[in-house]
C-alpha cells in the first residue's frame, strides 16, 4: 500500500457490483417470500441507545460485556451501533404503539450491524442480516410458520443441507429451576472450566454451552439440558411446533446443549447450521422472547423472530446466480453515439436490459463488446438512419423501424 493510502477498517469490507447484485438477490428473493406471508418491511436506526442493549439483550452476554460499539454523542448520551435486531424492533413496537394494531404484527427487516468480534471468513465487525419477527402472540403457529419461512429461504437459495437444531428453554420461571440444577453441575467441575465460565457460573450458566474452551466443552457434554427439564406447557408447546415442522416436511434434530447468545429467549430456539463451513457453522436462527417487550417497557407481549446472516449464506450458497444477460447492445455504427445513447435510453423506458458503449470506441470495438456482454441482440445504427437487429447466437440480421425496436427484442 502506497504512502498516504488507506484501506477499510479491520472487519469491514467493501461490497464491490459482482458481489452487491448477489447480496441483492439474497434481499428480494427473502422479501418474496416474507411479504407472500404477511411481513411488512420496518427499518430501525443505525444506532440506538445504549441501554436498549444492556436491558433486552443482556448486561451478561457476549455482546454487551465485549462486542458492542458504544460512544457518547455530542449531548453526552451512551449511544451504541446495533448488534442485533429484536431489541430496536420491539421498542419500535412499543414507541409506535403497535399493541394497537391486529395481533401478531409481522416485520422483517434487512440490514448492516456491528459487532467488534474477531473477523474470520464469513463473521466480520460490520455485517449484514435480513431477519423477520411476529409479536404479538404466543401461539406456536408463529414459531413454526417463521421456522419454515427460514427454511425455504435457505432452500431458495440452493441450500439444500442445511440443518436444522431445535430446542427450548421454557418459560422464565420454568427455567428457574434449572438454571439452579446447572450451577451446581459447574461448581462440582469448576476446576475444569474457562475462567469466563467459572466468572458467570452464578449470572449466565447456560453460556457454557457455547463455550469453545476444550475442558469446557468436556465438561457440558454430560451436562443437564433445559429440555430434560421442561414445564408441561413448555414440553407441549414444543411439541405442536414439532408436529407442524413434521407436517410441513422440515426436518430437524433436537439439541438440549443449543441456548442461542441473548438473554432474552424464551421457550422455542432454533439453528440452521451448514458443515460446509467449518466450525463457525451458523446460518441463522432465533426463537422466541415473550419478555422483552414488557422488559422495555411496553405491555406483556409475546413474540418470537430469527435472523440470517448475509455473508453466512453467501459462503453457503454452492453457486452463484448467472449475471444478468443484457436483451440489447446498441452498437453506433455510424459513428452517432449520441444517437446510440438514445437509443438505448428508450429500450430500457421499454423495461429491456440495454448496453450501449460510454467511450465512443470504433463500430469493430463494440461490437466486440456486445459480443462479451452477452446480449441477444446488437442494434446496429447504420447510416441514412437504417436500423439492423443482429441475433448474435446465430448471426441474423434484418432492418427494423427504430420505433418498432422494442416489440421486435421483447417478441424475439
Amino acid at each position: 500500500m502506497s504512502a498516504g493510502s488507506h484501506q477499510a477498517p479491520k472487519g469491514t469490507f467493501d461490497v464491490l457490483p459482482g458481489e452487491e447484485r448477489v447480496r441483492t438477490l439474497i434481499s428480494q428473493h427473502g422479501a418474496e417470500i416474507l411479504e407472500a406471508a404477511g411481513y411488512g418491511r420496518i427499518e430501525t436506526p443505525a444506532f440506538e441507545e445504549t441501554a436498549l442493549f444492556e436491558r433486552g439483550v443482556g448486561e451478561s452476554t457476549d455482546i454487551v460485556r465485549k462486542e458492542m460499539f458504544t460512544f457518547e454523542d455530542q449531548g453526552g448520551r451512551s449511544m451504541t451501533l446495533r448488534p442485533e435486531g429484536t431489541a430496536p424492533i420491539c421498542r419500535a413496537y412499543v414507541e409506535h404503539g403497535m399493541h394497537k394494531l391486529p395481533q401478531p404484527v409481522k416485520l422483517w427487516y434487512a440490514g448492516p450491524f456491528f459487532r467488534y468480534e474477531r473477523p474470520q471468513e464469513g463473521r466480520f465487525r460490520q455485517f449484514n442480516q435480513i431477519g423477520a419477527e411476529a409479536v404479538g402472540t404466543d401461539s406456536p403457529l408463529a414459531d413454526a410458520e417463521l421456522i419454515v419461512l427460514l427454511d425455504e429461504l435457505l432452500r431458495g437459495l440452493g441450500i439444500e443441507d442445511a440443518e436444522l437444531r431445535l430446542s427450548s428453554l421454557g418459560t422464565v420461571e420454568s427455567r428457574a429451576a434449572y438454571r439452579e440444577e446447572l450451577r451446581s453441575y459447574l461448581r462440582e467441575h469448576e476446576g475444569e472450566l474457562s475462567a469466563d465460565v467459572r466468572s458467570r457460573i452464578d449470572a449466565n450458566p447456560l453460556r457454557a454451552f457455547d463455550a469453545d474452551h476444550e475442558g469446557t466443552r468436556a465438561v457440558m457434554a454430560s451436562a443437564p439440558t433445559m429440555l430434560e427439564s421442561l414445564a408441561e406447557a413448555d414440553a407441549e408447546h414444543l411439541g405442536a411446533v414439532r408436529r407442524m415442522l413434521d407436517a410441513a416436511a422440515v426436518p430437524y434434530r433436537l439439541d438440549g446443549t443449543l441456548v442461542r447468545g441473548l438473554d432474552y429467549y424464551t421457550r422455542t430456539v432454533f439453528e440452521f447450521t451448514c458443515d460446509r463451513l467449518g466450525a463457525q457453522s451458523g446460518i441463522g436462527g432465533g426463537g422466541r422472547y415473550d419478555g422483552l417487550v414488557e422488559q422495555l417497557g411496553g405491555p406483556p407481549t409475546p413474540g418470537v423472530g430469527w435472523a440470517a446472516g448475509i455473508e453466512r449464506i453467501l459462503l453457503a450458497m454452492r453457486d452463484a446466480p448467472p449475471d444478468r444477460v443484457p436483451e440489447a447492445f446498441v452498437i453506433a455504427a455510424d459513428g452517432d453515439h449520441e444517437r446510440a445513447f438514445g437509443v438505448a435510453l428508450q429500450l430500457r423506458r421499454a423495461r429491456l436490459a440495454t448496453r450501449v458503449d460510454l467511450a465512443a470506441r470504433s463500430a469493430k470495438a463494440q461490437m466486440k463488446q456486445a459480443d462479451r456482454s452477452g446480449a441477444r441482440f446488437a442494434v446496429i445504427l447504420a447510416e441514412g438512419g437504417a436500423v439492423r437487429l443482429r441475433d448474435m447466437s446465430g448471426g441474423e440480421e434484418r432492418e427494423v423501424p427504430e420505433d418498432e425496436l422494442a416489440d421486435e427484442i421483447a417478441g424475439s
